[in-house]
């Protein structure tokens, strides 16, 4: 998919690896200036050293303080944001038990991390687009907003949060000529997913097979394939769409696909 965005600036948050860069690199490849922000600088530099015009910021989502330094720096640097990804998250390996021992400290980082942070990155960069009169917001949700999970209760939680909170902003700054979406993606070949299902030293790796039937493609999704929803979200052909959560899952939402 090409799309032309050479005109665009667009910053992405958890850029440095994965779904985040992905989507940072697709940005960039149709011509966008990409602020690459992430917690882990170096390789959020590395990953934007390979795009002309492009530049990598330290940006922990959690730290309001930090957030509205470097959304203020990047304004300096790029005069303007037009495209905000909003897509650094975490979420549990170790801790999946059931609410009645789930720890109040993981509950506090998932939801501090993926809810409060896309917050506060949306309430800094929406103030510039609220100035410009036009800007296109994404965010990352998962399917598991949509259908929960079990063993899972912060990470749910957060992400159910994400798929209201996107529709909420969609209702608010349309009158100012914001679009907001939302990606949901499914199962996700990433070294988190390679940690928990996928890897040969996988966590869970006798559950692979069950993680796949959950899947009417028979596979996990490729960091490229949520890029390219992003992609199409961001083009200024997408003009009309507003409040939309588009799922990347392979079919994981459809219906009941396992096996009686």
């Amino acid at each position: 998919m090409t799309v032309d965005l050479s005109s665009k600036t667009a910053l992405v948050t958890g850029a440095a690896q994965n779904i985040g860069r992905a989507i940072a690199d697709a940005l960039a490849a149709n011509g966008a200036r990409v602020a690459y922000t992430d917690i882990q600088l170096e390789a959020a530099a590395t990953a934007a050293s390979q795009h002309p015009g492009c530049k990598a910021w330290m940006m922990d989502v959690t730290n309001v303080q930090r957030v509205e330094s470097a959304v203020a720096e990047i304004v300096e640097q790029f005069a303007q944001i037009d495209i905000l990804v909003n897509n650094a998250g975490v979420n549990t390996e170790k801790h999946r038990v059931t609410i009645d021992q789930f720890p109040r400290e993981e509950w506090d980082r998932l939801l501090d991390v993926d809810l409060n942070g896309l917050f506060n990155v949306s309430k800094a960069v929406s103030r510039r687009m609220i100035a410009q009169g036009a800007g296109r917001i994404i965010n990352i949700a998962s399917v598991f907003g949509l259908v929960p999970a079990r063993l899972q209760c912060g990470f749910v939680a957060a992400k159910a949060a994400v798929v209201n909170l996107t529709k909420a902003m969609a209702l608010e700054l349309a009158p100012k000529g914001i679009l907001v979406n939302a990606i949901a993606p499914g199962s996700i070949l990433t070294e988190g997913t390679e940690r928990l299902f996928y890897g040969k030293d996988a966590m869970f790796a006798d559950r692979f097979r069950q993680m796949l039937a959950h899947i009417p493609l028979g596979r996990p999704g490729r960091p490229e394939e949520v890029a390219a929803a992003a992609l199409f979200l961001a083009a200024p052909e997408s003009s009309y769409i507003n409040g939309h959560i588009l799922t990347v899952d392979g079919g994981w939402t459809a219906g009941y696909t396992r096996e009686f």
